[in-house]
């Protein structure tokens, strides 16, 4: 059986509101999260997902009301990430109707909370979000990965929104969440995040032949070309977008139109 590819907008959340910046900086509103999902759902969304960027336990009450809200409307799975600590955040999530939740901070502060949340929730809820960014300093002790140029880097693994460096390569921290029960991992590069340059093909490559889980590329797209590099240089299971999305740059369809003329099996 060919598994198809899956096209995931994401919808980053501040204060109950749909926002876009680039970097997770210079933030613009771009709309009502439900009204949004509605639109990617009826223009043929394999999922979407809800990731509140400015959680903090304060907030939680409003992005519960939002999952409720969106569970009642929608008929697609919906991933929801941001402030997930723990395993009464991910029951409380689930609960309010969301399939999926996506940890990714709290991961890397409390490994075990990942094996935790698979045994409580299974593996299919679970979804460890990394974010990377480049480095080119030497350290013998993470695995390599060849750029475009020719030259060499690793990757390492930064929370809190990028602004974080954690010292941790991002290809062995990848094997460790699967290794602990994770379902799926979102991989962001830093690098490529709001660039519209396309997605960072190199790590997303590097991940997906290291770990035999879906991985969902995430930073950067801008063309209808970016998601096709995704899927067969990046080798991709899902490719997730936002801006180009948000302001009708192109259409959930248009975008699955372009693969299938190019031979990417998807749900049309």
């Amino acid at each position: 059986m060919v598994l198809t590819r899956r096209i995931i907008p994401c919808l980053d959340l501040k204060d109950g509101r749909v926002v876009k910046g680039t970097h997770f900086i210079s933030l613009r509103d771009a709309g009502d999260p439900v009204e949004l999902a509605q639109r990617y759902n009826e223009q043929g969304a394999d999922e979407v997902v809800f990731l509140d960027i400015t959680a903090s336990q304060q907030k939680r009450d409003t992005i519960i009301e939002l999952i409720k809200r969106a569970a009642d409307e929608l008929f697609l799975p919906l991933t929801v990430g941001g402030g997930i600590r723990s395993l009464d955040n991910i029951q409380q999530v689930l609960r309010a109707g969301a399939d999926k939740v996506s940890i990714n901070t709290s991961a890397v502060h409390d490994p075990a909370l990942i094996t935790r949340s698979a045994e409580s929730f299974g593996t299919q809820c679970i979804v460890v979000a990394i974010d990377v960014r480049r480095n080119l300093s030497h350290n013998p002790d993470a695995i390599q990965v060849r750029l475009p140029d020719g030259n060499t880097c690793w990757y390492e693994v930064v929370i809190y929104g990028g602004s974080k460096p954690t010292g941790i390569d991002a290809i062995a921290w990848a094997k460790e969440a699967e290794a602990r029960g994770a379902g799926e991992i979102l991989l962001t590069s830093m690098e490529t995040d709001g660039t519209k340059n396309g997605f960072d093909i190199p790590i997303t490559a590097a991940i997906s032949d290291a770990t035999g889980i879906p991985i969902v590329a995430s930073g950067g797209v801008g063309s209808l070309e970016h998601f096709y590099e995704g899927f067969t240089a990046g080798k991709a299971d899902a490719c997730l977008a936002a801006s180009i999305f948000h302001y009708g740059e192109f259409t959930i369809r248009d975008v699955k139109e372009y693969l299938r003329g190019r031979g990417i099996p998807v749900r049309l």
